[in-house]
């Protein structure tokens, strides 16, 4: 994904429209938050995923960016960071890079239960304790529905004894959205983390209304479609009018184009490096896109 991001990020510049968008007003400094609807909470609207980049084991060399990438999320005005026992050593990698940092306290913590069994589910999750260092853990999901039910029970108990502050379900497929809704509807969850994007938008349809409903709040999962949506923009240019609300690469124009649905509380992308954390950063920052300019940007993508 990173050759196709360094091909988008050199594409600025015009192409010209005749649609004017309502220019926007000068960037702040801070990342714009957004609060989570159960609590009230504000949560910064730009996170951080780890699958596959942060899955490093003990490879020095390998972890040295990933530390950097978290120093610029943390320095940045990021805070949730989401991982799953899934990933490989990212939750080991993740909790020895923030004590490394000092920063494990003042991030909002993420992670998942992905095994079956009550049991079982208590083992995998005490273990993410451990890996990720945390006393308490910000929100715990249970991953893509598996034995949703029964890790439902157990977190339900745990949230309500302070082990965990919220709890939550994840998918990242339209052929699960079914279930998903069902189960959504079944319990009293805090987070919904569902894949959304300009390649993928079958989520806007039912879900992601459904979770405003409930007040549900939703992280949105794989933005860039694990790179799809750099390949189809590789050689491009921005449109010219992409400036008139901040965007200035192909990252920022996915990304806010997300963040433009008010449904929507925060965004993971993941990285390795520390310039496209900056990037990605940079697109939680100054004005949203109203429902006409997602539009506009939506007709501008499918027309490539």
């Amino acid at each position: 994904m990173d050759p196709n991001r360094r091909h988008a990020l050199r594409a600025l510049g015009g192409l010209g429209a005749s649609l004017v968008m309502t220019p926007a007003p000068a960037q702040p400094a801070g990342l714009l938050a957004r609060p989570i609807p159960s609590s009230g909470e504000a949560l910064p609207i730009v996170g951080l995923g780890t699958w596959q980049v942060f899955d490093a084991g003990n490879d020095s060399a390998a972890r040295a960016p990933l530390k950097d990438v978290l120093k610029h999320f943390f320095a940045g005005g990021g805070r949730l960071l989401d991982s799953s026992p899934m990933y490989g050593t990212s939750e080991s990698v993740v909790g020895d890079l923030c004590a490394e940092l000092n920063v494990c306290a003042p991030l909002f913590i993420a992670t998942k239960v992905w095994t079956s069994g009550r049991d079982e589910g208590i083992r995998q999750m005490e273990t993410s304790f451990r890996r990720l260092r945390a006393k308490t853990m910000d929100l715990m999901q249970v991953h893509n529905l598996l034995d949703v039910t029964t890790h439902t029970k157990t977190l339900l108990d745990w949230k309500a004894k302070g082990r965990v502050r919220y709890i939550g379900i994840t998918h990242y497929t339209s052929s699960a959205y079914a279930e998903v809704e069902k189960t959504l509807n079944a319990a009293p969850y805090d987070f919904l983390q569902i894949n959304y994007s300009l390649g993928e938008r079958e989520s806007e349809k039912r879900l992601l209304p459904l979770a405003r409903e409930r007040n549900v709040a939703v992280i949105a999962n794989r933005p860039f479609a694990e790179g799809a949506m750099f390949r189809k923009v590789r050689g491009k240019p921005l449109p010219e009018w992409a400036k008139e609300i901040g965007v200035q690469s192909w990252a920022q124009y996915f990304l806010k184009w997300i963040l433009g649905n008010p449904a929507v509380t925060c965004v993971i992308p993941g990285t390795g490096k520390a310039e496209h954390m900056a990037d990605n950063l940079a697109a939680g920052r100054g004005a949203m896109p109203d429902a006409a300019q997602r539009r506009r940007m939506l007709e501008h993508f499918d027309s490539l």
